[in-house]
């Protein structure tokens, strides 16, 4: 495939939602149920977002979150069906390590359920020993609460 005529983006505002929520249910098993409401929060809380264009149509996509020195996470990496297997997916996450929020970070995660080998070749390891999960829930009655820390602070 000749790749010379896509783009690649990053920014954010140039998201068409409707768009990627097509490209998710196309090619992320994981993100197929994902609203436009939570992929627009998602977005405005991820630095960088960064898309790939066919012209007018979404065809890859990634987005990371970054302190900017010791630690970052890479979320959501796809591509569409039609464009794998060229590369694209590489240079996709490639265009994400080397965002200037993102080149100097320390360590750099991500979570993938089937596709380890791809992110081997990229040069990511598996790590079993630092990933938790938290799969928050509301919890009632089990923090205290700011007025219960004040009387703790001060003898009450």
């Amino acid at each position: 495939m000749d790749a010379s005529h896509l783009q690649f983006c990053d920014r954010k505002s140039q998201i068409d939602i409707d768009q990627l929520q097509a490209l998710f249910k196309l090619g992320a098993f994981w993100a197929k149920e994902r609203s436009s409401e939570d992929l627009s929060i998602a977005i405005e809380n991820s630095e960088p977002v960064i898309s790939v264009w066919d012209a007018q149509k979404l065809i890859g996509f990634a987005r990371a979150n970054s302190d900017g020195i010791y630690r970052a996470t890479i979320w959501d990496v796809v591509v569409h069906p039609d464009y794998r297997g060229a590369g694209l997916g590489r240079k996709l996450v490639e265009t994400v390590i080397s965002h200037p929020r993102m080149n100097r970070v320390e360590r750099i995660y991500l979570m993938t359920t089937h596709q380890q080998r791809f992110y081997e070749r990229i040069g990511f390891e598996v790590n079993s020993t630092t990933t938790m999960v938290l799969h928050n829930q509301p919890i009632v009655n089990s923090l205290p609460t700011q007025e219960m820390l004040f009387q703790e602070s001060i003898g009450g």
